[in-house]
């Protein structure tokens, strides 16, 4: 079990700035609602422009609520389910379907990777031919991260297109050595979404339309084209600030090819209920491979306090409630999202339109996903 989600995704965009189910119609909350409470506290202590929550009871009845402003200019309102750039979430799509082929005997988790990308991972104490697509899901293969590399001038490069390969190549040319035990690294999932072309012979996109997007009726998730760089549908614009204090910039439109299988969905909150409701309740994986997707290891790098676990694309966290949810997290420029599932059927996704600057708002964050999961 671990500490919130929000920390996992708050902590990804902190050292990314230090670097540079079957539901009922949606009921809008009423003010009074804790939720609602937790969300104004988002935008008036934290200064998120806008935030957005979905929460879906055991009865499957889902409720939606919003908070600031979707433009700072126009100051329009919230969409009550608007797309957001849901980032490294997409991580638990992409390890969906390489345990998918892994069910249907066309993946072996345990199998080096060279074994489906010949020659491509040599660099410094790291070996495609030691390294497994498990390891890959995992974190734990000793890849580091492309992130600190590429990104310079931070808002220029939201405007560069990249490659894969050039991602996967980037991390191998660092001369640090190779992380130990566990390291989250977007890199790991570059190479998985790889792994599952090699396979597939079709784009990992297409593969998660396919195989995820489409079978559960996900009607606002997407992946986005190539180049594609504005958001579909209506959806709030997303903000960044470099440091507290900097005036906030919009930066709605960019090129996700550098979060790739990594991070580049587009989904609204309800939609990431639905995903993760399915996910727990079988049916997107096999019952095997949905064990092997919950066997997880600790996970420190995600938890100040210690005791966050990490399994294959999904983590975990502990509820003030009692027990705990099954979680990702993502954060992108523009956008940070928190989510939960439990096993007793409760769901929540919490996204604000502005990655967290300070450990205060991380924390705020928090609160506010495990409000909505207890409440």
């Amino acid at each position: 079990m671990s500490q919130h989600p929000a920390r996992i995704l708050a902590a990804s965009a902190l050292a990314t700035l230090a670097g540079l189910g079957l539901t009922a119609p949606v009921a809008h909350a009423a003010p009074a609602d804790p939720v609602q409470k937790r969300l104004d506290t988002l935008v008036q202590e934290s200064s998120f422009p806008g935030a957005i929550a979905a929460v879906r009871g055991r009865d499957g009845r889902t409720r939606t609520y919003t908070a600031g402003v979707a433009d700072l200019k126009t100051e329009a309102k919230m969409p009550a389910d608007g797309r957001v750039r849901i980032a490294s979430n997409t991580k638990m799509f992409t390890a969906v379907v390489a345990l998918q082929l892994a069910g249907e005997g066309k993946l072996d988790l345990d199998a080096p990777i060279e074994k489906y990308l010949p020659g491509v991972v040599r660099g410094k104490g790291v070996d495609g031919r030691k390294i497994t697509t498990r390891r890959l899901l995992q974190h734990t293969s000793g890849l580091r991260d492309y992130d600190d590399v590429l990104i310079g001038d931070f808002f220029s490069v939201l405007e560069r297109h990249f490659e894969p390969r050039e991602l996967v190549d980037t991390a191998l040319a660092r001369r640090d050595s190779p992380a130990k035990g566990w390291d989250y690294s977007n890199t790991n999932y570059i190479l998985a979404g790889l792994v599952v072309q090699k396979v597939t012979g079709r784009p990992i996109g297409e593969e998660i339309t396919r195989r995820v997007i489409k079978p559960l009726g996900l009607r606002d998730t997407y992946w986005p084209g190539v180049g594609e760089r504005d958001i579909r549908g209506p959806h709030p614009k997303g903000y960044l600030a470099l440091k507290p204090g900097d005036p906030y910039r919009d930066v709605t439109r960019l090129d996700p090819s550098m979060a790739w299988a990594a991070g580049a969905l587009v989904a609204t909150p309800k939609d990431l209920n639905t995903f993760m409701t399915a996910l727990m309740n079988g049916e997107l994986l096999r019952p095997a491979q949905l064990k092997q997707m919950k066997k997880t290891v600790a996970a420190p790098q995600f938890d100040t306090v210690g005791g966050a676990r990490y399994g294959l694309g999904i983590a975990t966290f502990k509820l003030s409630c009692g027990g705990f949810a099954w979680s990702h997290g993502g954060s992108a420029p523009g956008y940070a999202t928190g989510n939960g599932v439990t096993e007793d059927g409760r769901a929540a996704t919490v996204a604000v339109t502005s990655l967290p600057s300070d450990l205060p708002a991380v924390k705020n964050l928090e609160a506010a996903l495990d409000t909505a999961l207890c409440a």
